[in-house]
């Protein structure tokens, strides 16, 4: 968090992409292609704004924290942060998917304890626990559809998009945890020094939205 600027947290790749136009909404447009640049701050069209570019895991943290005074991340990786120290204040319904659990179509998940492989073991925790059941969390951070094949667990918790790399695994969705769209977070700090100035950024961003509904 500066004084003399405003910094919004952006990841690579889709999340980028989709976001771009409509900051663009709000006069905001980079100076630097980030997939070309090295550069992790970028300069924007607005003197008062940057972009940083962090891994999608990170914003929530970063934003929390202050290092960064807005972010854009998905609802899962919110979910699995938990949302402390910051405000969820837009659905931009851009980077859409599903968290499921996913397995064997011919194999039922057992009635007792079951091993779900996961990189969001909080979501996976909580799931499990709402409906009762007894699940053992096996934490990896990728190749997740390899683990019910080698026997290392019985499911998996991700997100799921076209469902290709399941299919191609010989996998299927078996469960719909939540809905996944990227949010607009914003730290509470921030909202509160730079309000007039951040909530007019919003209500460019939020027009844009309807407008591409």
């Amino acid at each position: 968090m500066s004084d003399n600027f405003i910094t919004i947290a952006l990841s690579k790749g889709r999340i980028f992409k989709e976001t771009i136009p409509l900051l663009k909404a709000a006069g905001i447009e980079p100076l630097d292609d980030p997939e070309t640049s090295r550069k992790l701050i970028l300069d924007t069209t607005r003197d008062d704004v940057k972009i940083v570019i962090i891994r999608a895991t990170d914003v929530p943290t970063y934003v929390q924290y202050g290092a960064a005074d807005m972010g854009v991340t998905g609802k899962d990786v919110l979910a699995e942060h938990g949302g402390e120290g910051l405000y969820e204040l837009l659905d931009l319904h851009i980077a859409q998917c599903k968290l499921m659990v996913a397995g064997f179509a011919d194999k039922p998940l057992p009635e007792g304890r079951v091993k779900v492989a996961t990189k969001f073991v909080n979501c996976a925790r909580k799931y499990f626990a709402e409906q009762g059941r007894q699940a053992e969390i096996i934490k990896l951070y990728g190749s997740m559809e390899l683990a019910p094949i080698v026997g290392l667990a019985d499911c998996i918790v991700d997100v799921v998009d076209t469902g290709n790399t399941l299919r191609a695994n010989g996998l299927v969705p078996l469960e719909n945890m939540f809905e996944v769209s990227s949010r607009m977070v914003v730290n509470r700090a921030s909202m509160k020094m730079r309000n007039a100035t951040i909530k007019s950024m919003l209500a460019h961003i939020a027009k844009a939205v309807e407008a591409g509904k």
